[in-house]
């Protein structure tokens, strides 16, 4: 197979997902195929559903209804096959904060089933990578908010995995921090793995990804390349901000005593 059949092939496969919490849907029925081996933004404001939905497709949240598939098998109903081919740092990952950044990989990839030689090898590596090589052996509780976001996505990656789910990777991370997770996320998917990530920072996702979902109120507003969705607007910001119905809201005449005269 080459590489222009892997990235038209469809990585993940979502159809009529729904979610609801009491009377509030949080999810409306979304269908959705994500392309492989591309950097994958889903985007919307903050409630549109985003992390709902990652938490549905990986396995971490159950759907009301609807169906989920990752590179062949059914998330629901052959999950052991799903997780041992996707990488997950959900948003607040909870991480066990008394074992160092070290022994949290040594700990993760023999939970894979990985042999203890080389968990310890691509630790090492990816401890180098991601700029961890010198706190390798503080606590966790210890980690900046950049340090943990870096470990958590070393420890999603340990194993390889086919599809990489990330929700709001870059939220609160420094800029060196945020270009060194960068660097490491443009080369998995060089080699044709495939990132989904969710943010609500337009400039990023338009800088990294070459295909986007735009999601408002627990519905899929747009979707398909990078180009498409933007159209004719002058950025995907723009484009955003007329899917989701946002433009001209704080242009009115209702804040006319704010910045006044005191």
């Amino acid at each position: 197979m080459g590489q222009d059949d892997i990235s038209a092939a469809a990585a993940v496969r979502i159809e009529g997902l729904w979610k609801r919490f009491g009377e509030q849907v949080a999810v409306a029925g979304i269908d959705l195929e994500l392309p492989a081996g591309r950097f994958v933004g889903l985007v919307g404001p903050n409630g549109a559903g985003k992390t709902t939905t990652l938490s549905m497709i990986t396995g971490l949240l159950r759907p009301d209804s609807g169906r989920v598939e990752i590179a062949g098998h059914d998330v629901w109903q052959d999950p052991a096959a799903v997780k041992a081919r996707i990488g997950v740092l959900p948003e607040g990952l909870r991480m066990f904060e008394r074992l160092s950044g070290r022994e949290l990989l040594a700990y993760t990839g023999r939970l894979r089933g990985l042999p203890g030689d080389e968990v310890d090898q691509r630790a090492t590596q990816l401890l180098d990578v991601l700029d961890l090589a010198g706190a390798q052996h503080k606590l966790v509780i210890d980690y900046s908010t950049g340090m943990r976001k870096k470990i958590g996505l070393a420890a999603a990656l340990l194993h390889n995995p086919e599809v990489l789910f990330l929700d709001e990777p870059f939220e609160g991370v420094d800029p060196v921090s945020a270009q060194t997770i960068r660097t490491v996320l443009e080369r998995y998917t060089a080699s044709g793995a495939t990132v989904v990530f969710s943010s609500h920072v337009m400039e990023l996702v338009e800088s990294l990804c070459s295909w986007v979902a735009v999601m408002a109120g627990g519905r899929i507003r747009a979707q398909g390349p990078l180009a498409e969705v933007r159209g004719d607007a002058a950025s995907l910001q723009e484009a955003f901000l007329a899917l989701v119905g946002a433009r001209g809201r704080a242009q009115d005449d209702s804040l006319d005593w704010l910045g006044g005269a005191r």
